[in-house]
């Protein structure tokens, strides 16, 4: 950008492939905005409010209409989201939103279901998808759709298989295992440049429904437990603290979960 304002000398955006309204019979209104809210306007979660009004784009995260070709319409941006959204149009004449991967072009055929043939675009169960190849929109149970491997520039790598299930390796470093029948999209969830993108001003961040955040140094020791000291200092010898003097920054919060038995090697090791 040129450096006309403050604001945007130091803003870098990725272009906005489709400028126009999103298909109205895939959007749904958001009525309640809880801003952090919980059911008893309590503050749950902090620095959050405000932000610009959205429309729910409709995902299909299931990928169920199987064994019929769909043409990619066109691919727009989703403010609910950090990656694109493709509009397909089906043969059958249904009309679906689904996440756009990288190289995913206007006037592509995509498929989904044991016959889809293995192409950027295509959902499959993973009994299906060769070792070694990248993946996305990952499911956790088979039929409840994806739920893992969603966000901007991410994808997971399938490393092994058998007759037991499949061994992928997810994009936070972890192995994991899961069963053959579960489905998974072929390719990298697009928009990969999105984690260049600076914001330029702190306006574009309240527009996202972001409030601000004070650095608990910032604070007076009575106001939080990294407050206080003479000057600038940081946190010093004391463990790392939450506003509420709970531990933070590496404690580890997961145990006894009913998945721990299916991961094969924790995030936190080096390979």
């Amino acid at each position: 950008m040129k450096p006309t304002t403050p604001g945007r000398r130091h803003l870098s955006l990725v272009e906005v492939k489709f400028k126009g309204r999103p298909e109205k019979s895939l959007i749904a209104g958001i009525s309640h905005r809880p801003a952090g809210r919980n059911f008893s306007g309590r503050v749950t979660i902090r620095h959050r409010g405000g932000g610009e009004k959205r429309f729910l784009r409709i995902i299909d995260w299931k990928r169920d209409i199987e064994g019929i070709p769909g043409k990619v319409v066109r691919i727009e941006y989703d403010p609910n989201r950090s990656a694109w959204i493709g509009l397909i149009v089906y043969a059958n004449g249904a009309k679906r939103y689904m996440l756009a991967p990288e190289g995913l072009i206007v006037g592509q055929t995509i498929m989904a279901g044991v016959q889809a043939p293995i192409e950027i675009g295509n959902s499959l169960p993973l009994s299906e998808i060769p070792v070694g190849m990248a993946i996305h929109n990952l499911e956790l149970r088979p039929g409840k759709g994806a739920q893992m491997v969603r966000s901007a520039g991410q994808a997971a790598l399938i490393q092994a298989k058998d007759e037991k299930g499949v061994n992928v390796k997810l994009p936070s470093g972890e192995l994991r295992h899961f069963p053959l029948n579960v489905k998974a999209t072929i390719g990298q969830v697009s928009n990969v440049t999105h984690k260049n993108e600076k914001l330029g001003k702190a306006g574009r961040r309240r527009h996202m429904g972001w409030r601000p955040a004070v650095r608990g140094v910032a604070m007076n020791p009575r106001r939080h437990p990294h407050g206080g000291g003479e000057g600038r200092s940081g946190i010093g010898l004391k463990s790392p603290k939450s506003l509420w003097g709970k531990r933070t920054m590496g404690k580890k919060t997961r145990r006894n979960k009913y998945s721990d038995k299916l991961i094969l090697r924790d995030r936190r090791v080096k390979e």
